[in-house]
């Protein structure tokens, strides 16, 4: 894990809201984590309810039952029923197909009582469509399991506002409660924004398990992996796990600018390369003119 800037604000400011939040009895007040994808919305949400997860337990050592984070996924053409299963789910309920929604709605909110959740993390929830019947009243069940339950809930999803999750009377609510903090691509214009791009390289290359990898040498490439990746970190992760992998396999135990090469990227991140001039294109092109 690479503490990125957006992981950082996120841990901060959702921890916050959790302590505010202790003493609320409702209306409390939730993030939502928005942006184009690939860049580390889920990533930051699951770094969260691991940092808040592990802070609890060292706080209470003796409680071994306890259950601080719930995290489920919103499943496309969502139902209340669907979305209530997917908390049982996590918390290991046992359930029969008979059991209504008013059942399963109960049991997780009993459970999740007792074993003290007190942060709920819900990804993808650009699956919800407010214009749509179906959506609507899956966020009316978030709603519901948000004032059943004595937590913060955190929300993640591609563009939110775009998906129409603050449109109506129901999306005006949630932007109400709900602080939103958006994610990017690392861009590479000025000198601040490179160093932290060479920050976030040089925080994945030490993870790097290769026994020959000269340390810094994936920092020195980052003007030609800012191009390969569009500054996607999803995009990067993978470019330098695939070239790490090449490497372990090829028995050379560093990563090459050949291993780097041979790596195929998403669409989105090829596309964003080919229209790329590189540094030398760049230079010859300026000493023409």
């Amino acid at each position: 894990m690479v503490n990125t800037p957006t992981i950082i604000e996120v841990i901060a400011c959702a921890r916050r809201l959790v302590m505010l939040n202790r003493r609320q009895v409702s209306a409390r007040r939730g993030l939502i984590v928005t942006g184009v994808p690939g860049t580390g919305k889920t990533t930051a949400i699951t770094a969260l309810g691991r940092t808040h997860e592990l802070a609890i337990r060292r706080k209470h050592p003796r409680e071994l039952g306890r259950l601080p984070v719930i995290y489920v996924t919103v499943p496309p053409a969502a139902t209340p029923r669907m979305l209530a299963v997917e908390f049982a789910r996590f918390l290991g309920l046992p359930l029969t197909n008979r059991a209504n929604l008013t059942e399963v709605v109960n049991a997780v909110c009993l459970t999740a009582t007792h074993v003290g959740v007190d942060l709920v993390l819900v990804d993808e929830v650009h699956n919800l469509n407010l214009a749509t019947r179906s959506g609507a009243e899956v966020s009316d069940q978030l709603k519901y399991f948000a004032e059943r339950l004595p937590a913060t809930f955190v929300y993640a999803g591609v563009d939110v506002e775009r998906a129409g999750l603050f449109a109506g009377p129901r999306g005006r609510q949630i932007a109400s409660r709900f602080t939103t903090i958006p994610t990017a691509g690392f861009a590479y214009g000025t000198p601040e924004q490179r160093a932290a791009w060479r920050a976030l390289v040089s925080g994945i290359e030490t993870t790097l398990p290769l026994r020959k990898h000269p340390a810094a040498s994936l920092a020195k490439l980052d003007e030609y992996l800012h191009r390969r990746t569009a500054g996607m970190i999803g995009s990067l992760s993978h470019l330098i796990r695939g070239a790490a992998i090449d490497a372990i396999l090829d028995g050379t135990e560093h990563i090459t600018r050949a291993h780097l090469a041979a790596i195929r990227l998403d669409h989105a991140a090829e596309t964003y390369a080919s229209t790329r001039p590189s540094p030398a294109t760049s230079a010859g092109a300026a000493a023409t003119a």
